[in-house]
């Protein structure tokens, strides 16, 4: 059965949203580091009414959950959990090596390796097996790789420095590149899953690979008086 599907992430320096209905696709995207919190909802209330849809039309919402941006993460996560308490309808989280997955094609293989983009130069990395996850995500830096790099075999390797990996561990072949309309491709990731039923309707969680980045304060704590 066909969905109505809003999806939306915040997790990179943009607010997206799309509305999936049917074979259609209507989607926007605002190019912002600040304020995603503010421009979240009046995103998703222009991608609704620009497609003559409303709140009570959706089936679905389907939250981009990272890696990416913590703030971004938690501002997007915390959104659709509460769309999805007040509207009565089921939340998947669709982390970004799915929308990766989906962007690129790769079908449900016997070995792929994921990778996206991380701060200083590393990337984010995930291995699937039939479309599944065999072990939770890792940050490596593509130019300092392990030693004893080994993909099983016919491994195909997909997005950030893609060719470097492949190389290195000896996977079969690659295809390089990052993720555009993320929205979009969150919205049909969520959609096949909802077709095939290879999703469990647990709460959407953000996907945190690496600590935050937070360093302690300079002045000193302020004294308590008794």
């Amino acid at each position: 059965m066909d969905a109505n599907i809003l999806a939306f992430d915040t997790s990179l320096p943009h607010c997206a949203a799309a509305f999936l209905c049917d074979v259609s696709i209507y989607k926007m995207t605002e190019d912002i580091a600040r304020g995603q919190a503010e421009r979240l909802v009046p995103l998703l209330e222009a991608v609704l009414g620009h497609s003559n849809a409303d709140w009570d039309s959706l089936d679905l919402i389907a939250v981009g959950t990272g890696p990416g941006n913590f703030t971004g993460i938690r501002i997007a996560v915390s959104a659709a959990r509460g769309l999805g308490l007040g509207l009565g309808i089921p939340v998947m989280g669709v982390s970004m090596f799915d929308t990766a997955r989906w962007h690129f094609g790769v079908g449900e293989g016997p070995s792929e390796i994921v990778s996206l983009p991380a701060p200083r130069g590393q990337a984010y990395v995930q291995h699937f097996r039939y479309g599944k996850p065999t072990a939770p995500p890792s940050i490596i830096h593509p130019d300092n790789l392990p030693n004893d790099l080994q993909y099983p075999l016919n491994t195909v390797v997909i997005g950030h420095e893609a060719e470097k990996l492949c190389v290195a561990g000896r996977g079969s072949h690659w295809q390089e590149g990052s993720v555009d309309n993320v929205a979009e491709n969150i919205a049909r990731a969520a959609d096949r899953r909802w077709d095939y039923g290879k999703w469990e309707p647990d709460p959407a969680a953000p996907l945190y690979v690496r600590a935050a980045d937070a360093a302690p304060p300079r002045d000193a704590p302020p004294t308590i008086l008794p």
